[in-house]
């Protein structure tokens, strides 16, 4: 039985153990602070710009509190609904795949590609590719307009050159993610690209700040600067 202090409540360490076997607490502690921060920022952000943007501020203004309710509290109604626990490791994904014909041959643009640290120059939502050795390297992704970001460590699992490169995030990284890209010559001339990759945030991503992997806006900007290597690579020429 908990004992009430007068100041802090139930006595704390009775509290906090009916607490943690409540199926209440259902965000992880790093995602609760991940959810204040991120939270807070979006809170800010509405109500610096309510009188410039109303409705995107209202729109920031409900999902920064209710990130900051999850991050207080622990609890998230939104993924309790759908039965999900802390415990529970990924959600659904977000899979892009688009197919294009390039102007180049199929060892130039294999070439491009397999140099890992050459994607941000055409793909925006990556703020950075790291080549830690031949295999490893380690990716930081931003979300629309910047806002949020998540980093982790991939490796290529399968590479046979001219024709294929697959890699997928490294084990416990903090969301799953892979890719694969498919090189042929085209009829006609020129190399048929198809480019597969997947991201999967975990269970509690809207409490982790996460939840803009998800977002439609953050699929087309994958999309855009897909479509955008095309361009770069015939042109040299970055596009905005």
């Amino acid at each position: 039985m908990s004992t009430y202090n007068g100041i802090n409540g139930y006595d704390e360490p009775r509290a906090t153990a009916l607490y943690e076997n409540s199926d209440l607490l259902n965000v992880s502690k790093p995602g609760r602070i991940a959810s204040i921060v991120s939270g807070a920022m979006l809170t800010t952000s509405a109500i610096n710009n309510i009188n410039k943007h109303p409705f995107s501020s209202l729109f920031r203004l409900v999902t920064g509190g209710y990130l900051l309710y999850r991050g207080i509290s622990g609890n998230c109604p939104i993924s309790a609904a759908a039965g999900k626990k802390a415990g529970d490791s990924h959600s659904r994904a977000i899979n892009i795949r688009k197919k294009l014909v390039i102007n180049k041959t199929r060892n130039e643009i294999y070439s491009f590609w397999r140099d890992l640290e050459n994607l941000p120059l055409f793909m925006k939502h990556l703020a950075s590719v790291e080549q830690l050795d031949n295999n490893n390297s380690h990716w930081v992704v931003i979300g629309p307009s910047g806002i949020g970001s998540v980093e982790w460590n991939a490796e290529i699992v399968k590479d046979e050159p001219g024709r294929l490169i697959g890699w997928r995030s490294a084990s416990g990284s903090e969301i799953v993610t892979a890719g694969r890209v498919n090189f042929r010559e085209a009829f006609g001339g020129g190399t048929e690209i198809e480019v597969n990759i997947t991201y999967r945030p975990p269970a509690g991503y809207v409490g982790t700040g996460l939840a803009w992997l998800l977002n439609s806006t953050f699929e087309r900007m994958v999309q855009k600067d897909i479509l955008s290597f095309k361009h770069f690579v015939e042109t040299g020429v970055i596009t905005i």
